[in-house]
């Protein structure tokens, strides 16, 4: 089972280098955007600057968040995956395994039928 994630898959290890990169990036850049601007007390352009490195950070850390999040549903769902994948797999061997079981057992009984009609005819 393959789930569409944007990744290439064919190169393991380089997604994670890469997530780790981007998230590495952003953490810069929140920590960058906290830093205090040395702008004169009391200016509007100062303020203004400030309430929008404040939301961008909250902005960035959320959305941080919510790649954790979505990380961990997506192993999550990959291993919901595997899981049915191997009950899908128990079931096919077990309907195997009772097919077989009930072909011996139709075998056994038609050979006994015949040794029992041949008994009587001898009789």
């Amino acid at each position: 089972m393959t789930m569409v994630r944007g990744r290439n898959e064919d190169r393991p290890g380089e997604p994670d280098q890469v997530e780790a990169e981007v998230r590495e990036l952003v953490r810069r850049d929140v920590a960058h955007l906290r830093k205090p601007q040395l702008e004169p007390a009391g200016s509007g352009a100062g303020n203004l600057n400030s309430l929008i490195q404040r939301v961008a950070g909250t902005s960035l850390m959320e959305i941080d968040r919510l790649i954790d999040e979505l990380q961990t549903l997506r192993d999550y769902l990959q291993n919901e995956g595997q899981r049915v994948q191997r009950a899908i797999t128990e079931y096919a061997d077990m309907s195997q395994a009772a097919t077989k079981s009930t072909k011996l057992i139709t075998e056994s009984l038609a050979q006994w039928k015949q040794s029992e009609r041949a008994r009587v005819a001898r009789g």
